[in-house]
């Protein structure tokens, strides 16, 4: 079984095509263990001498998905993979901002996940806690954006263009290719295509 935690931030349709490839290659019996981890896009780019944005309420609306997504994760974790993919497909293919509960309510009550636990569990302000945590475990990695892989003490960051298809075995395929350049090919820092195939 390979193991890996991967970043993720609602807002990055990079991140969305990455994590849903993973949840397909998962359904399809992949010998994957993942651990999914919030990682916010806000914290580099607040303004010097502001306190962290997880721990600031001006950003609570930007990381209302984020600390949603903790709370199912941790405290209704038979609903996570489901949830996980309606928060991005919801984001990215319906252009939900997902910065309220309403907004959140009509993506993840039809799921089964009791949005009442999740209310409380956000206002505690323990996912926001598990957010800087995970950014801060992250920054030992120089981390800079999501998706972002780390696994045996070395972390990639992996931006692929396109989302998985209905095809399982091809999303399995996708991700393994991925994980063998990140074990196998470590003295290769940087692969970019220089012009976008479509």
């Amino acid at each position: 079984m390979t193991s890996f935690d991967l970043s993720y931030d609602y807002r990055c349709p990079f991140a969305k095509n990455i994590h849903l490839h993973v949840l397909k290659a998962l359904d399809a019996g992949a010998d994957l263990e993942v651990h999914f981890v919030p990682w916010t896009l806000s914290q580099a780019g607040r303004p010097d001498g502001t306190p962290d944005v997880w721990n600031d309420p001006a950003y609570d609306d930007d990381h209302l998905s984020l600390a949603v997504s903790i709370s199912v994760r941790d405290q209704q974790p038979e609903h996570f993979h489901r949830a996980h993919e309606a928060l991005f497909r919801a984001r990215h293919e319906r252009a939900v901002r997902l910065v309220t509960f309403d907004e959140i309510d009509d993506v993840l009550s039809p799921l089964g996940v009791d949005m009442d636990l999740v209310r409380d569990d956000v206002a505690s302000r323990r996912p926001h806690e598990v957010i800087g945590k995970s950014y801060e475990e992250f920054s030992t990695y120089e981390a800079f954006g999501v998706p972002t892989f780390a696994m045996k003490g070395d972390a990639t960051f992996v931006r692929y263009m396109t989302a998985p298809t209905d095809d399982g075995e091809a999303s399995i395929k996708v991700i393994e290719s991925l994980i063998t350049l990140m074990t196998l090919q470590p003295d290769l820092n940087e692969f970019k295509h220089t012009q976008l195939p479509f």
